[in-house]
């Protein structure tokens, strides 16, 4: 079975594009944490990821550099001819499902931005999850 869950922070913002039918795609990486390391080796891997459609548009409007994510989806490999005529391998995750990793209040404070549209945190430390948020969901 192809599948994969990782839980990250995005590298960069989103790039979104659209086909000429419509179709939204997004593309970014996230830094995920090794959960073992050698010594003076690595501490993060940096998947590409790429997302379509509703799940591109919500990536879109509520994700930002900095911000954890978490994504689900599936491991895809392809090839193309660079303008060397030399063959590029690469290795994307398919995201299929994301999601909020951490509040907005920990967001804002662990690197200082914000997005604007995003929810706010409340008082209680909640965040309030806008009355519209179920038609923009992916799933």
């Amino acid at each position: 079975m192809n599948s994969v869950n990782l839980t990250g922070r995005l590298t960069r913002d989103p790039e979104i594009r659209y086909t000429d039918g419509g179709t939204s795609i997004a593309r970014f990486s996230i830094a995920v944490d090794r959960k073992f390391t050698q010594e003076n080796g690595p501490k993060a891997d940096f998947p590409n990821c790429i997302a379509f459609g509703k799940t591109a548009e919500f990536i879109e409007k509520w994700f930002s550099k900095g911000m954890k994510i978490e994504v689900t989806g599936r491991i895809q490999t392809g090839s193309y001819k660079n303008q060397d005529g030399n063959t590029v391998y690469t290795t994307d995750v398919v995201a299929e499902q994301v999601g909020f990793a951490e509040s907005k209040a920990s967001n804002s404070a662990s690197n200082g931005s914000s997005k604007e549209g995003s929810p706010a945190p409340g008082d209680d430390g909640f965040m309030d999850i806008p009355a519209d948020i179920e038609d923009e969901m992916p799933f």
